[in-house]
């Protein structure tokens, strides 16, 4: 799947939820959450929870916790750029000349 396709999709998704009519000034706290949560699940593997009511989990199903961490993060930053109608390969043209009129002289 492609990345406008997706965008598309995660889109639709969120209207069909009604999760879509949230203003995006709501939007960018509940991004903000989420990405508190890939926070989180980074601590998780490189320095652990050290909590004793918790059990250690596995690599595998740390990593999974850290993809479907980085995904939400993702959904919520694409709902943000359909509501002011900017396109993801759009966003990423225009940075990645940024980054390269920035740092050309490297």
């Amino acid at each position: 799947m492609d990345i406008q396709d997706y965008q598309e999709w995660v889109t639709n998704f969120y209207k069909k939820r009604k999760w879509y009519d949230y203003n995006p000034f709501i939007r960018v706290n509940f991004l903000c959450e989420e990405v508190g949560e890939v926070a989180r699940a980074v601590r998780a593997i490189e320095i652990g929870r050290d909590r004793p009511d918790e059990h250690q989990k596995a690599s595998s199903l740390l990593m999974n916790d850290l993809e479907e961490e980085i995904g939400d993060v993702l959904d919520s930053l694409f709902i943000l750029a359909d509501k002011y109608n900017i396109s993801l390969e759009s966003i990423m043209s225009s940075h990645k000349e940024k980054l390269i009129n920035r740092y050309n002289n490297e």
